[in-house]
């Protein structure tokens, strides 16, 4: 059912996002709509079951601002194509998903930044707290 939906959207570029992306969209008050569109165009983001569980989880055990982010993080989640990817973790969740579908990782996390630099994916990341930019791998 979910491959039907991705592959009806022909056009758009998939753009998977992590869990630290998601909440920073909250800590700084960034338009997702606006600025994916200004990178990308047109676009579709999905998000991992592994960072929804993630998301789950901070939003009850997690502590002070992290758990106050978390709860509206999550609810945007579910607004968003949710895939399961059986990955270990969310990290990897996000990196598997982004190579299966040739989409762009959209993460402020330096770590999986530098995973999908590995794979030659294309990133996404906040820049001076206030907009997103777009990282060409370097083939």
């Amino acid at each position: 059912m979910a491959l039907d939906r991705l592959r009806r959207d022909k056009g758009s570029i998939i753009v998977v996002i992590d869990t630290s992306a998601i909440m920073m969209l909250f800590e700084f008050s960034i338009n997702i709509q606006k600025e994916l569109t200004r990178l990308l165009g047109k676009y579709k983001i999905i998000v991992p079951q592994e960072v929804v569980d993630e998301l789950e989880f901070l939003s009850i055990n997690g502590k002070g601002k992290k758990k106050q982010i978390a709860k509206p993080a999550l609810k945007l989640a579910y607004n968003y194509e949710i895939i399961s990817s059986e990955s270990k973790n969310a990290d990897d969740a996000v990196i598997n998903i982004a190579k299966k579908y040739n989409g762009v990782v959209f993460s402020n996390d330096k770590e999986i930044r530098k995973k999908a630099k590995i794979k030659n994916l294309k990133t996404i990341f906040l820049r001076s707290k206030n907009h997103l930019m777009l990282d060409e791998p370097i083939v």
